[in-house]
């Protein structure tokens, strides 16, 4: 699996001939860069032009399948479980939606805009995710040292922050014992990458 950040809360998932996006940005978000690539299927956490620009991620007659709340999912070789959370994105209070998905023999995690460290009870007795995918800026959704209480509640293996500038990713690095760690372009892994690691922080440009 192939993971590469876009800004926001997008990120995007590649294994073969398959892609999956977290957080497509739409072309009326007045925050982020659009989404700029095709997808096969296309994660919405929250319905905001930050993160719900799906038609972005669509190219010609490849549209990705929407994936926007609560319930499970299987589409191509990706399945998926979608559960409720709130989150204040944007200032006011909103549904989020943190997703579970499995995919080229790897479990990721979504927080999406996460609002909240309380988890529903089913991911709480969840396998460890291989990947957490978090926010870690506020602005309504986790601030750094809530992201690192999500990443430990969840005995997270790899843990990837999105929607950060530099003090709020400075915050969280020194949270997650992290300090000095550098920004890559993309994050290559399989399964046997992920074996005993705990908590591992991988920083990925925008």
């Amino acid at each position: 699996m192939i993971l590469t950040y876009h800004d926001g809360y997008c990120v995007r998932a590649s294994a073969g001939d398959t892609t999956v996006v977290f957080g497509p940005v739409s072309k009326q978000s007045k925050k982020f860069k659009p989404t700029n690539f095709g997808a096969d299927v296309a994660f919405v956490s929250v319905n905001h032009p930050d993160m719900n620009g799906v038609e972005e991620a669509g190219r010609g007659d490849r549209q990705p399948f929407r994936v926007s709340g609560p319930g499970e999912y299987e589409i191509k070789d990706v399945t998926a479980l979608g559960f409720g959370s709130t989150s204040q994105y944007g200032g006011e209070q909103r549904i989020n939606t943190l997703y579970s998905v499995t995919f080229d023999g790897l479990t990721v995690m979504y927080a999406g805009a996460a609002g909240t460290t309380t988890l529903p009870k089913d991911i709480e007795e969840m396998d460890s995710p291989d990947v957490l995918i978090v926010p870690v800026g506020g602005d309504g959704s986790l601030t750094p040292a809530e992201a690192q209480k999500l990443a430990v509640n969840l005995e997270a293996k790899i843990v990837i922050p999105v929607a950060y500038d530099e003090k709020s990713l400075k915050l969280f690095l020194k949270e997650a014992g992290a300090e000095g760690t550098s920004a890559e372009e993309k994050l290559t892994i399989k399964k046997k990458d992920v074996v005993g690691k705990q908590g591992e922080v991988v920083v990925l440009k925008a």
